[in-house]
């Protein structure tokens, strides 16, 4: 990963800690290409078509951006189960003792490709969280359809010209 794109991870990912910080979990991008842009979306979670909703729209703004790299990063709750990674929410039920509270992030540089990572976190007694430094995972990763940035990255490899004109006129 080149150092542009790390910064732009740090960049994305501790605006997400501002926010869980003040108790909002939105789902934020950064995008880098005829300008640098930033969309944010506080009902990402809240459901997949929220999810997809968000990522259709945000690939028409990276496309039409001449977006070059992007970071995306959203907070979840994580569970290990040794072979396979499940994500949920984190307002759906309390963190359980087997749970991890983390920020996930994908990056996308055309250049150097697609990277993942989370950033780790606990909380005080008094429910401040406090983050640990974003980690880069070296270790191939396969990621499902729904994992965050997914939809966003096979819109923008499947060569749809003007993704924008698809999409429906907002009242």
């Amino acid at each position: 990963m080149n150092t542009d794109t790390w910064t732009l991870v740090e960049d994305i990912t501790s605006r997400v800690q501002h926010a869980v910080r003040g108790g909002d979990y939105p789902a934020i991008l950064g995008l880098h290409g005829t300008q640098n842009l930033v969309l944010t979306d506080r009902p990402y979670l809240i459901s997949w078509a929220t999810a997809l909703a968000f990522e259709i729209r945000a690939a028409a703004h990276a496309q039409s951006n001449a977006t070059h790299r992007w970071v995306f990063a959203v907070p979840q709750v994580w569970y290990e189960d040794g072979d396979l990674i499940e994500a949920r929410p984190l307002f759906t039920a309390p963190v359980q003792p087997d749970e991890q509270e983390a920020i996930t992030w994908m990056s996308c540089d055309d250049t150097d490709g697609i990277d993942y990572g989370r950033v780790p976190f606990t909380r005080r007694p008094g429910g401040e969280p406090v983050f640990d430094d974003p980690e880069y995972f070296t270790s191939p990763v396969r990621p499902l359809q729904r994992t965050p940035g997914a939809a966003l990255h096979r819109l923008l490899t499947a060569g749809i010209p003007d993704l924008a004109s698809h999409l429906p006129a907002h009242p």
